[in-house]
């Protein structure tokens, strides 16, 4: 009997968002010509509850928190934030996997928590052809090295792509190397 992992082109999809119908065809459009069945297998990491606190509080006025902060952090229920994240999550993951199976693609996935870590540790279960990265721009984290990208191409021994997630290809080409609207 023929070992069917063996057989199957296997990408891993590293997203950080649910993709758009869009984005899924655009991916599923780079392995038309591949010859083998091709399987995506999708990781979303889980939005970190905590940080979603940090960042709702760095965003209010000094005016707001000069009253009592530490009042607004016994208000803050931290398992229901996140809660409501893996809920969010899990629906953008099952959005992304229809997505994906809309354009022609089998697909499968799962939340994470860890996302390089558990980007190497798809690869190597599922004996990885390819790693595909699609994040919104981030220019600070990119610049530095210390984004998912760099970070996987530094512990992966297979080809890994960086897309822009809602941007055509032309667009992520372009002038500018992803940024349009400038």
């Amino acid at each position: 009997m023929a070992d069917t992992a063996a057989e199957t082109y296997a990408v891993v999809l590293l997203i950080e968002q649910a993709l758009t119908p869009a984005d899924a065809a655009r991916v599923r459009s780079l392995h038309e010509s591949i010859e083998e069945p091709v399987a995506y297998h999708v990781l979303l990491p889980v939005e970190d509850a905590a940080a979603r606190i940090e960042s709702a509080m760095g965003s209010l006025s000094s005016n707001e928190l000069m009253g009592s902060p530490t009042l607004m952090m016994h208000e803050v229920d931290l398992d229901a934030v996140r809660d409501d994240a893996r809920d969010r999550s899990q629906t953008d993951l099952a959005r992304t996997l229809e997505a994906l199976r809309i354009a022609g693609a089998t697909a499968e996935g799962e939340l994470v928590d860890d996302p390089v870590k558990a980007l190497q540790s798809a690869v190597a279960r599922y004996d990885g052809r390819e790693a595909i990265i699609l994040t919104r721009p981030h220019v600070i984290a990119e610049f530095f090295h210390v984004d998912w990208t760099a970070q996987a191409r530094r512990h992966l021994d297979v080809p890994v792509l960086h897309l822009l997630e809602h941007e055509t290809f032309d667009e992520q080409a372009g002038e500018g190397e992803g940024i349009n609207g400038m």
